[in-house]
């Protein structure tokens, strides 16, 4: 779930329209961001395709990073970074949105996210797994992004009239994402 995650970005930008959009956005991919520091810092946390060219068929071993307890303390520490720049309730925000990629994985993972950073306890592993259903994952990104994308065209067109420019930008934005979830979903 990548595009979703935008969507809910999105979403939040409409409620929250004096956190700037690309903090939004760095919230929703900020597991994923470490996850990659991690990933090129010699292999900490990997992932392997389970079927090559499917949507969403890889094993993740983001043993640090979408763990419980690891999702929770970045979401802090990006909250804590958002409510230091922008204020207490920006952060809040920020932190939130950090969380709900966490939440937005649960779904769509297989039963590959731990409790505790590096599954200690070897407790049992979470995730749904509707990745293995590819229709029933787009549709809901695709719900997110379609939701998303109305509620900030929404709010920008209160805020204030709403420029050629900025429909043609968001618009643009848009269709980008709406057929990277196409290309993702189709492939």
């Amino acid at each position: 779930m990548f595009i979703g995650h935008f969507g809910l970005a999105a979403a939040v930008k409409a409620a929250q329209p004096r956190v700037p959009l690309w903090s939004l956005m760095l919230a929703t991919q900020f597991l994923d961001v470490i996850f990659v520091g991690l990933y090129l810092a010699g292999g900490i946390e990997s992932f392997q395709a389970v079927t090559q060219g499917t949507y969403g068929e890889a094993l993740i071993d983001a043993q640090y990073t979408h763990s419980l307890l690891g999702a929770l303390l970045l979401s802090a520490v990006y909250g804590a970074l958002g409510a230091w720049r922008w204020g207490t309730k920006a952060g809040g925000v920020l932190g939130a949105l950090v969380f709900s990629h966490w939440v937005l994985d649960l779904l769509v993972h297989r039963a590959d996210l731990p409790l505790l950073p590096g599954n200690a306890g070897d407790l049992p592993l979470l995730g749904i797994g509707l990745w293995q259903t590819p229709w029933a994952t787009g549709v809901v990104e695709g719900i997110l992004l379609v939701v998303g994308a109305v509620l900030y065209f929404r709010s920008v067109r209160q805020r204030a009239p709403l420029t050629w420019r900025a429909m043609v930008s968001g618009g643009v934005m848009v269709v980008l994402l709406a057929l990277g979830l196409a290309v993702d979903v189709l492939s």
